[in-house]
């Protein structure tokens, strides 16, 4: 005869395995959500922009042609908040007006375009405080081998001050965006 606790312990296991059951099946939900085909059109195959437009608040990236928006991502940022970049080391995505000055097809992130922070502005502003102004501050798709997450990446910012879209919004934002490109960051 088994004791008295072994049915309840069981019962718990159960419970608990039912628990984790609803949980992947939420998070399969949620992930398959997440990766279905955009509705937007895609950019045409030799298309460029003008200049790019980031809005911090709205977790936007905006590709402009000839004054007219012609792709909108979905963007995660830097994981140290909303406010401005003041130094290094803050995970904050900067603002300001700056361009695509490097493309790096090797980065440890699927691709990346460097922003041109910091600029004279920057420097000066963190002089005054005596910091860092800090750098390498990219538009980037996933870190290598983990692009399979697709659009979850988005759920919360995670970077460390950097701008960052699917490898597939990467590999289009690539195509169009050339060095010297102008790049606006707004709160």
């Amino acid at each position: 005869m088994a004791p008295l606790g072994v049915g309840r312990r069981m019962k718990k296991i159960r419970h608990r395995i039912a628990v984790c059951l609803v949980l992947l099946a939420i998070v399969v939900s949620v992930l398959y959500w997440l990766n279905r085909a955009p509705s937007v059109p895609l950019l045409a195959a030799n298309q460029r922009v003008d200049s790019i437009l980031i809005l911090k608040g709205e977790h936007v990236l905006e590709l402009i042609s000839d004054g007219k928006v012609v792709r909108t991502y979905k963007v995660a940022l830097g994981r140290g908040g909303l406010a401005p970049k003041e130094r290094e080391g803050d995970e904050r995505t900067p603002e300001g007006h700056y361009v695509i000055d490097a493309r790096n097809s090797a980065s440890r992130f699927y691709k990346a375009l460097h922003i041109s922070y910091p600029d004279a502005n920057d420097r000066e502003r963190a002089a005054k405080a005596g910091v860092s102004p800090g750098g390498a501050i990219m538009i980037h798709g996933l870190p290598n081998g983990l692009g399979w997450l697709g659009p979850a990446q988005r759920l919360y910012d995670w970077t460390s001050g950097c701008v960052a879209v699917t490898d597939s919004q990467m590999d289009e934002i690539w195509k169009a965006v050339p060095v010297g490109t102008p790049v606006e960051i707004r709160p």
